[in-house]
């Protein structure tokens, strides 16, 4: 299996979505982490248990704006969350893969493989990669936070030194779509080898 990751505003969504076009069948760790805490299942009763009734919206769905400014530098709160989420991910990961067609290139796009030391469970680690300027452009212009959230959010997260230690394989999205077109499809002859030696 493959794990796919990169640091915030690096472009890992778009590698994923190219790599989904060229055959990959790709498991969407954040969006399995929205599908679990969705109103009526377990894991939002869990949430709520844990931190009270503020962390939803008026229609009882889970306010991420709120949930995210309660963990976000608080790293008692943020260990509780994932305590929830986390395992519930990782049922419905191993679901998924279980389904996956014989032979296809199982592609696990997760956020936190550096920072949870999970690079061991794939037999191939893409990273995305971007510098720093362009990164906090995105994020500025592209989910507009402030040029300080930006820059806080990307801090929190693992360095590039720290995903170049465990990469298999690099890709570099500091140029325009089409130049992560031809990089991804560049770079998919050693995923799929990697993913079936």
């Amino acid at each position: 299996m493959v794990g796919l990751t990169g640091g915030i505003g690096a472009g890992k969504s778009a590698v994923a979505a190219r790599l989904a076009a060229l055959g990959a069948v790709v498991i969407d760790a954040d969006r399995l982490a929205r599908e679990v805490v969705e109103p009526g299942t377990p894991g939002l009763a869990a949430v709520v248990a844990a931190f009270g009734d503020g962390v939803l919206t008026a229609d009882g769905a889970l306010d991420r704006a709120a949930m995210a400014a309660r963990i976000f530098g608080d790293d008692t709160a943020r260990a509780t969350l994932e305590g929830i989420v986390h395992p519930l991910v990782r049922a419905r990961t191993a679901e998924l893969i279980a389904a996956a067609p014989d032979g296809a290139v199982v592609v696990n796009d997760v956020p936190l493989i550096v920072e949870k030391q999970m690079s061991r469970l794939y037999e191939t680690v893409v990273v995305v990669f971007a510098s720093l300027q362009t990164r906090l452009d995105r994020l500025v212009r592209l989910r507009g936070m402030t040029p300080e959230e930006a820059g806080a959010r990307i801090a929190a997260q693992a360095t590039d030194e720290q995903r170049r230690a465990v990469a298999d394989v690099a890709i570099v999205n500091d140029g325009t779509p089409e130049d992560l077109d031809a990089a991804v499809e560049a770079a998919w002859p050693a995923i799929a080898g990697r993913a079936h030696p």
